[in-house]
């Protein structure tokens, strides 16, 4: 990992963890809650390691990884559902850019109220039993 670069959240599919970062805790909770379906998912569907992170310049990108020898990893897949993810979710990747450089500011308004409300149990309560822990 580079010195300049932030991890926003991660999940690994080998400690069945998923890991959101202190500094993102004031994120809306439908947005953390989006977060961790949208990385315990993709754990759960190809195996290894997932991270969100933001660049040195802001911009947030996906790395994936797993452990040497995991013949269970899959490689295809995970490049396969990373362009999935980075194109269904442009947009709310685009305001955790936003949001990042918010807070690089001191300015903790506007993201709160762009467009995400509190948590839908309707949307995420299904996939509550299949969440891990955070750590």
């Amino acid at each position: 990992m580079d010195a300049d670069e932030i991890v926003l959240c991660a999940a690994s599919a080998y400690e069945e963890k998923y890991y959101l970062n202190e500094n993102f805790k004031g994120l809306p909770t439908d947005v953390k809650k989006e977060l961790q379906i949208m990385c315990t998912l993709f754990t759960m569907d190809v195996g290894g390691i997932i991270e969100l992170v933001f660049d040195e310049e802001g911009k947030l990108f996906l790395r994936t990884e797993c452990d040497e020898g995991d013949l269970l990893y899959d490689d295809i897949g995970s490049v396969l559902k990373v362009k999935e993810l980075q194109r269904e979710k442009e947009e709310l990747f685009e305001q955790l850019q936003m949001y990042l450089e918010a807070l690089k500011k001191g300015i903790l308004g506007g993201f709160e109220t762009a467009g995400f409300d509190e948590y839908d149990e309707e949307y995420f309560g299904e996939y509550d039993d299949m969440l891990w822990e955070e750590d």
